[in-house]
C-alpha cells in the first residue's frame, strides 16, 4: 500500500474505506469570489459543508475526493477546516478547470512551466500552505479540446509522470471527447490505470464507453442526480457494464456541490430536484441492488477501485 496526500496529512491507501470520488465541498466563480467577497457568507458555506459531510459519514463514507481546482474556487484551507471539524479524509486536487481559455499567465508560458506549478501543489503545498494535492484534474466539454485545454492536459500528464498521483478528467461523452483526452494523455506516456475519464456515465452509448474502456482506464459514473440522463437510464447502463465484468473499472459518485454560486438555490431545485449529498445511498444503491447489482460489485466500485487508481493498478 502507498500513501496519499489528504488535506490533513498522508493517508495509507489501504485506509481509504468507502470513498465518494467526485464531490465538491465548495464550488464558486473564482473571479467573483476574489472581487466581490461580500457576496459570500463564509461561515454559512462552512456549516453547509460540515452538515453534508456528516450526512455521508452516517452512511459509511470515510473519504471524499474533491476535484475543485483553479477556475471553480479551490480553497484548501476551507477543505482542511471541514476535515478537522468532521474527521473526514478529504483529498484535494490540482489542475485547471476551463471549457475554453486559460489565463494569459499560462497562455504565454510553456507546458513544462504549468506542469511545475501542479507538481509544487503535490510536493510542497497548495496556495502557500503545507496542504498537498492528492490528484490532478483537467477538463474539456462540448467546446472540444481547445489549444489552451490541450496545454493543460499535457501539463497534467507531465505532472502525473513526475509525481505518480492519478488524473481525473471532466469529459463530454456526447461529443466523444473522452477519446481525444486519452489520445493526448497516451501521447504523453501516462499509465492508463492512473486515469479516470470522468462523467462517462452521462451517456448510454455502450459503443463509446467500450472504446474508452479499451484504453485500460477507469470511468466515472459520477453524476447521479444530474442531467443529461435520469438515474434510471444511468443505472441501466451501469448494470449492463457490471454484467460485462467492468465493476473493477468504474466509480459511482454524484458530483454534488455542498454550495455553489452558479445558480440561485431556487433555480437549482428546479433544475436538479433529486440532487443531494446522500442521493446515491438513499436512492441509487438500493435500486441497483433491486435490479441485480451485488454488494460485492458495489464494494469494488466504492472501496477497492479508488485504492488501485491511486496506486496506478
Amino acid at each position: 500500500m502507498g500513501f496519499i496526500n489528504a488535506v490533513t496529512g498522508k493517508v495509507d491507501s489501504g485506509n481509504l474505506g468507502c470513498t465518494l470520488v467526485h464531490e465538491h465541498l465548495l464550488l464558486r466563480s473564482e473571479a467573483v469570489t476574489v472581487q466581490f467577497p461580500h457576496l459570500y457568507n463564509e461561515e454559512e458555506l462552512f456549516q453547509k459543508a460540515v452538515k453534508a459531510v456528516k450526512e455521508v459519514q452516517a452512511r459509511g463514507v470515510k473519504t471524499i475526493c474533491d476535484p475543485t481546482v483553479m477556475g471553480i474556487g479551490r480553497d484548501v484551507r476551507f477543505l482542511e477546516r471541514v476535515a478537522l471539524e468532521t474527521d473526514m479524509q478529504i483529498v484535494a486536487a490540482t489542475g485547471i478547470y476551463s471549457f475554453t481559455e486559460i489565463p494569459a499567465h499560462f497562455q504565454n508560458r510553456d507546458i513544462d512551466y504549468m506542469a511545475e506549478v501542479f507538481i509544487r501543489d503535490i510536493e510542497v503545498g497548495v496556495q502557500n500552505t503545507s496542504i498537498k494535492a492528492g490528484f490532478l484534474k483537467c477538463s474539456a466539454d462540448a467546446q472540444g479540446i481547445t489549444p489552451d485545454l490541450e496545454k493543460v492536459f499535457r501539463a497534467v500528464a507531465r505532472a502525473q509522470k513526475r509525481t505518480g498521483v492519478p488524473i481525473m478528467t471532466h469529459s463530454h461523452p456526447s461529443s466523444g471527447n473522452g477519446l481525444k483526452q486519452l489520445e493526448i494523455l497516451q501521447e504523453e506516456g501516462v499509465n492508463p490505470k492512473s486515469i479516470m475519464i470522468g462523467h462517462t456515465g452521462d451517456t448510454d452509448n455502450l459503443d463509446y464507453i467500450h472504446q474508452v474502456l479499451k484504453y485500460g482506464v477507469y470511468i466515472g459514473m459520477d453524476r447521479y442526480g444530474q442531467g443529461p440522463l435520469p438515474s434510471g437510464e444511468r443505472n441501466k447502463t451501469l448494470l449492463e457494464l457490471l454484467k460485462q465484468g467492468y465493476a473493477n473499472r468504474m466509480f459511482i459518485s454524484q458530483d454534488y456541490c455542498c454550495s455553489q454560486d452558479w445558480y440561485t438555490e431556487e433555480e437549482l431545485i428546479k433544475i436538479l430536484p433529486d440532487w443531494s449529498v446522500t442521493y446515491l445511498f438513499d436512492e441509487v444503491i438500493p435500486q441497483l441492488r433491486k435490479e441485480g447489482g451485488t454488494d460485492e460489485q458495489i464494494k469494488t466500485m466504492m472501496f477497492e477501485n479508488v485504492i488501485n487508481w491511486f496506486e496506478g493498478k
